[in-house]
């Protein structure tokens, strides 16, 4: 059984012909009464009375019905689908660090979820590097990280940049400093990101490049524990500049400048190569990549 035949049962009850309900349906009268035998011969019942005016017998009108039933289910389907295209709708499970969850994805989603209250979002916390496997493996929908990791199972578009800064707490012994090398943090106690984010793989390059040995007390999951440790002046963090907007602006972290880590690091838009794109995520990356950059690093 198939949609077409089912249409075919309909018109002949509507035109109470074989030749009209052709006509309608742009078939020859034999490949109607094809499809009405086809029926038939698989449900094993006649569904019309062949005599002049074509009617249904009984059977045909209780089968009728059921019909009139399914199609309706079908339309309904397509109509559902057409809202899709029309209104975005669904859910999205964004994979981030938790730094840019909590400084720059309220600004985003507050926007989106304002102009698209039916599309539905969830997000998930975890290190830079686990943004890039969970979109791979298909347990986030759209990652928001650092684009230094390369891969040809997803695709990257760059949102803003960043840089890693030291920090320290205004009482701590650096804290007038207008800056410092990167020789002088050998003796300096340290609280680093943990070795699999991407923030520390790229200061443990720095002290590999300059041969520094550094003295780290703390490792942490993420910029967020690393400031709370040093605003307690039990060390000086390196971390990623737009976290710590809120902390200068409220006087409890001080910047100190150090040249040698003043390269700018990608931040953007991971999604998973030949993935299916649904009318929510074809919204959402629409809007996010078209974001000026200022949305991103604007201070708070």
């Amino acid at each position: 059984m198939n949609i077409s035949q089912l249409e075919t049962l309909l018109t002949i009850s509507r035109t109470l012909s074989f030749r009209k309900a052709g006509e309608q349906l742009n078939l020859t009268q034999p490949a109607v009464s094809a499809q009405i035998k086809s029926l038939e011969d698989e449900f094993k019942a006649v569904l019309v009375d062949r005599n002049h005016p074509v009617t249904l017998t009984d059977r045909g009108k209780v089968f009728l019905e059921h019909a009139e039933r399914i199609l309706g289910i079908v339309e309904e389907l397509k109509q559902k689908l057409s809202d899709l295209n029309q209104i975005p709708q669904g859910h999205i499970v964004l994979g981030t660090t938790t730094s840019i969850a909590i400084q720059i994805l309220p600004r985003v989603l507050s926007y989106f979820q304002n102009q698209f209250p039916l599309i539905k979002t969830s997000i998930q916390s975890m290190s830079s590097s686990q943004v890039l496997a969970s979109v791979e493996n298909g347990s986030v929908d759209v990652g928001i990280g650092y684009l230094s990791d390369k891969s040809p199972q997803v695709e990257t578009s760059v949102l803003y940049y960043d840089t890693f800064e030291l920090v320290v707490s205004p009482r701590h012994p650096l804290a007038d400093a207008k800056n410092v090398t990167i020789g002088s943090l050998k003796d300096i106690p340290l609280i680093l990101l943990s070795p699999d984010t991407l923030g520390r793989r790229f200061v443990d390059r720095i002290f590999r490049e300059h041969q520094i040995q550094p003295n780290i007390v703390m490792e942490l999951n993420s910029s967020e524990e690393v400031k709370r440790m040093a605003e307690m002046g039990l060390g000086a963090g390196i971390v990623s500049k737009l976290s710590i907007a809120g902390e200068l602006k409220r006087g409890t972290l001080k910047m100190i400048p150090v040249s040698e880590l003043e390269a700018s690091h990608p931040v953007g838009v991971i999604t998973k190569s030949g993935r299916y794109v649904n009318s929510a995520m074809r919204q959402f990356l629409s809007d996010l990549k078209g974001m000026p950059e200022d949305q991103f690093i604007g201070s708070e």
